[in-house]
């Protein structure tokens, strides 16, 4: 892997905690650096291709947005059975993120994780039986762990 010089660093302090809300961001973000919009896709792009940055996304923060129940529902399924579980349920639309962990017997029988999003309890418990639904009999038990508090929602970052 090549070594990060000053200018990616300099890219990755100023972009790690957010891009600003502006019309275009990544322009701004050039600016501040004092470089060329262009140049800094480039180096960004660069730095996905190398595996330095891994990935751009979007981080909401679901309670500022009204959803006050977020679970990560839990489910148990046959291992053979993981990939079409997890893609009927992100097929329903609602789940933001589904991804196999593994199981850890005999306390912790599950190894589908998708996790859901809802305003109010009586939405989150239709969400979670939709899920069942969409699984039939793929599933063989799970449990819902609803969200209390936002925990950290961050990689790692770069000290300026």
């Amino acid at each position: 892997m090549r070594q990060l010089d000053d200018l990616d660093r300099r890219i990755i302090v100023a972009t790690q905690d957010g891009l600003p809300l502006v019309p275009e961001p990544w322009r701004h973000v050039a600016g501040e650096l004092g470089v060329e919009a262009e140049d800094l896709m480039d180096r960004v792009r660069a730095m996905q291709e190398d595996g330095i940055i891994r990935r751009i996304g979007l981080v909401p923060n679901h309670y500022a947005l009204g959803y006050r129940h977020n679970g990560m529902s839990v489910w148990d399924v046959a291992d053979e059975d993981v990939e079409a579980a997890g893609a009927a349920m992100t097929a329903l639309g609602f789940v933001s993120h589904c991804y196999q962990r593994p199981r850890c017997p005999p306390a912790w029988p599950y190894n589908l994780f998708a996790m859901i999003h809802a305003r109010d309890a009586a939405t989150a418990d239709s969400l979670v039986q939709r899920l069942a639904e969409a699984l039939g009999p793929m599933s063989r038990g799970h449990l819902v762990l609803y969200s209390t508090r936002i925990l950290k929602k961050t990689g790692l970052r770069l000290g300026a």
